[in-house]
């Protein structure tokens, strides 16, 4: 299978720019030790977007993104913070 992704460029002046998928669904949960994250397809591939991103050589150190139930995760979620080493 070949996925072709927009990934959006970083830019110091605007930040992270992220592109969400039609109809995601995404939840995070936090028990024993264990993290679980359960999405749906067009959840993961936005998670892995927003990874790519990240990843850009421009993108500096310490530049991460917030998920929680107020801000695209399902209702009941743990926040999750990914952030670039």
């Amino acid at each position: 299978m070949k996925l072709e992704l927009y990934i959006p460029d970083y830019s110091p002046e605007q930040g992270l720019t992220f592109d969400w998928e039609e109809d995601f669904s995404i939840e995070v949960q936090h028990a024993e030790g264990t993290v679980l994250i359960r999405a749906n397809r067009s959840g993961l591939i936005s998670l892995a977007r927003h990874m790519l991103l990240l990843a850009q050589p421009e993108v500096p150190v310490g530049r991460h993104f917030h998920l929680d139930e107020s801000n695209s995760l399902e209702d009941g979620s743990v926040e999750l913070i990914i952030e670039k080493a």
